[in-house]
């Protein structure tokens, strides 16, 4: 179906964090209206109305207690369900229906597709869903799907070959409903092309100084970095590389994201609410990730920051403690 102006994709997504699917669908000049989405973080939720505005009134909010009939319909329903359960950066306590963890959000989607049935479905996760562990859920989903007369085309796409500097690989799944004019539905993923952009292209100019690293903390790196018997390496990236895959709560670990710029030996500063302490303007190493106190950052922007002497490291803490260390 060809949309339009007059009769634009009507959306529902769900987990929608700030609503990066309807950003998507706008940058690709998909002619679309959100009909309802679904989310209850609270800063994700400031995000969102910041982006849209105009959508503030239409979050039905915890999914597990949406009356489904009570929706509008929607032609497109994505689904990015809570990973930490599935990533290898979690605690891997898995996505099995009903087990309550965070992961196992995933299955209440199926009450909004059986009775919806949307004619597409998008749906997206870390990779570590289709490990030996965790693939049987995957599986699942799929041959559930199937059963309402869905055909699904999956295939894990990496951000570096689609025009980000992030090595990010996710498992994305579009499945589409069948209809009499159209029994056996076809689709086809995009393909990769060559990555032009590096962190310095995205790398912002100015930020303030408590952004900065400690002294202690890179000695810390260093003190890890040579105990080999763990395998996280302290490993410094240019302004011409492309950033690891971007975590929650980033520039905490030896082995996150962390840029130098010019000769001078990295000078990194803890990032908290805290004045940062032995402070100076030499410092030339950063970590990407997004704003502060939101749990939906490590996936809402790719920053660093370059001062007249150096870069800054860019980082969270809540309240003076770190959050969750799993990848979202």
């Amino acid at each position: 179906m060809k949309y339009t102006k007059d009769n634009p994709l009507k959306v529902f997504t769900s987990f929608s964090g700030y609503d990066s699917q309807m950003m998507g669908l706008i940058r690709a000049g998909v002619p679309s209206i959100l009909v309802g989405w679904s989310e209850i973080d609270t800063f994700a939720i400031q995000a969102h109305n910041a982006v849209f505005p105009e959508y503030a009134d239409k979050n039905y909010g915890d999914i597990s207690k949406i009356n489904w009939n009570e929706v509008p319909d929607f032609d497109l329903f994505t689904m990015s369900p809570p990973c930490q359960d599935f990533s290898a950066a979690g605690l891997g306590k898995s996505g099995e229906e009903g087990s309550g963890t965070r992961s196992s959000l995933l299955w209440e989607c199926s009450r909004a597709i059986e009775i919806k049935r949307p004619r597409y479905i998008l749906f997206e996760n870390v990779k570590g869903l289709l490990s030996d562990k965790h693939r049987k859920h995957f599986i699942r989903w799929q041959l559930r799907l199937s059963r309402w007369g869905y055909s699904n085309f999956s295939k894990v796409l990496n951000t570096k070959e689609f025009g980000v500097p992030q090595n990010r690989e996710r498992i994305f799944m579009i499945s589409i409903l069948k209809k009499d004019g159209e029994p056996e539905p076809v689709f086809n993923f995009p393909r990769p092309f060559p990555l032009e952009k590096r962190l310095k292209d995205v790398l912002e100019k100015n930020v303030d100084e408590k952004y900065y690293l400690s002294d202690k903390m890179l000695q810390y790196f260093m003190r890890v970095d040579a105990d080999k018997s763990h395998g996280h390496n302290f490993t410094p990236k240019t302004g011409d590389d492309v950033a690891f895959t971007i975590r929650t709560a980033p520039g905490n670990r030896v082995d996150d994201n962390f840029v130098v710029e010019g000769n001078t030996p990295p000078q990194l500063w803890r990032v908290d609410d805290l004045e940062p302490i032995n402070t100076t303007k030499d410092s030339c190493a950063v970590t990407i990730t997004a704003s502060q106190k939101a749990s939906s950052a490590a996936n809402m922007i790719s920053t660093a920051h370059y001062p007249h002497t150096g870069v800054k490291v860019y980082g969270r803490y809540i309240d003076g403690r770190r959050e969750d260390e799993s990848d979202p």
